[in-house]
């Protein structure tokens, strides 16, 4: 088989959910197929790939504006491969004139109809019309979880036999680091004062932290009943990663409730890939109150390195968190409701005093991650795109 794959998303330096599902999905098919041949097109150079095997070429096709729509349709239709693969991005409109291609589109979330104020107006006509524009023309559609797939369905008219669903997985490197130097001098290269509670993921209104904020400073009121060596001690909410959109109120309600320059709440940026394990196994927990996740990748990689997590009873966090209703009756993760701010602080004060519930959720963490790979995420994959 000739697989051709929109790649256009690994372009960038900074990697964050869709990207890093690419990059690492692309390592895998890598790792365990040396039979098809595979063409990833990209619209700018690739400031990193990963690990390719022979059979892996790479189709640099620059194009000012509406690249998908015109150059890549143009490049497929001189050039078709057996199948296209857009992992997460859009059907290009070309794929039209060639029938007897197939195509098979990744959809990540539709969060954007559930909660709508989250995104601008031109961010949710965007999502609207390609996410319908995908399910209607992609001969197969992979959706990442369970609830993604039921949203494909019901919002989107998508027909459930096109849909399968194919479970992310979380990369080796995601481990409990025991090392505690390398700990304390990445926490030092952030700024970062221990113990500490961790968030990482675009700064964006979707993510809830507007909440987490007002969850924090409540928490805090009452006293956190931690203790460094022989002191009470404070936490610190540590907010990492870079900023996406409606971000000003986040960053204003923050001066708010703790000053503008408060050593409470610390915003990190973009979080180095080297250095988010060591930052991870290093917090006292992992926050993730997330309005709407499709799949929730930083909450697996928190759990793969043994840090107990706190996240939303909503879309797919049960999911891949392990739903507590399910036969096991045990989640991985202290599951909230996520629009209930005093739930959250009540959560994460729990967890900041009882140590016997922190490794309870490490050891359920740990092995609730153990089931998810990247090669199982390709094999799975390859299988769509082979027709099975």
């Amino acid at each position: 088989m000739h697989i051709g794959i929109d790649a256009s998303r690994v372009t960038v330096a900074q990697r964050t959910g869709t990207e890093q599902y690419t990059f690492e999905l692309l390592a895998a098919l890598a790792r365990i197929d040396r039979r098809n041949r595979y063409t990833l097109y990209c619209n700018q150079p690739p400031t990193a790939l990963p690990p390719l095997g022979p059979n892996f070429s790479l189709r640099h096709i620059p194009f000012p504006r509406l690249w998908t729509h015109v150059r890549l349709s143009a490049e497929l239709a001189l050039h078709p491969p057996d199948v296209l693969f857009v992992p997460a991005h859009v059907l290009p409109v070309g794929v039209l004139l060639r029938r007897r291609m197939r195509t098979v589109v990744t959809i990540h979330d539709m969060g954007y109809l559930r909660f709508p104020e989250s995104h601008t107006q031109s961010q949710r006509r965007y999502l609207r019309l390609s996410t319908n524009w995908s399910a209607r023309c992609a001969g197969r559609l992979i959706a990442i979880s369970n609830i993604t797939r039921d949203d494909l369905v019901r919002y989107a008219g998508a027909s459930p036999d096109t849909i399968s669903v194919v479970y992310h997985g979380v990369s080796p490197r995601f481990q409990p680091i025991e090392d505690q130097n390398l700990i304390a001098a990445t926490q030092a290269k952030y700024g970062i004062t221990p113990p500490y509670f961790l968030y990482v993921g675009t700064i964006q209104p979707r993510k809830n932290l507007a909440r987490l904020l007002e969850a924090f400073a409540s928490a805090g009121g009452g006293g956190w009943g931690i203790e460094v060596g022989m002191q009470p001690s404070s936490p610190q909410l540590v907010i990492a990663g870079k900023h996406g959109w409606l971000t000003n109120e986040i960053a204003r309600q923050s001066i708010q409730l703790f000053g503008p320059d408060s050593p409470a709440v610390r915003f990190t940026g973009y979080i180095a890939d080297a250095d988010l394990p060591a930052l991870l196994s290093g917090a006292l927990a992992f926050v993730f109150p997330s309005l709407y996740e499709g799949f929730g990748m930083p909450l697996l990689e928190a759990m793969a390195c043994g840090t107990p997590v706190l996240a939303s009873s909503t879309s797919a966090l049960p999911e891949i968190a392990g739903d507590p209703s399910s036969s096991s009756g045990q989640a991985a993760a202290l599951l909230i409701d996520p629009e209930d701010t005093a739930a959250i602080a009540d959560g994460m004060a729990r967890l900041a005093s009882d140590a016997a519930l922190r490794a309870d959720l490490r050891a359920r963490g740990l092995a609730r991650a153990a089931q998810f790979t990247w090669d199982r995420c390709a094999a799975e994959t390859l299988a769509v795109l082979s027709g099975e």
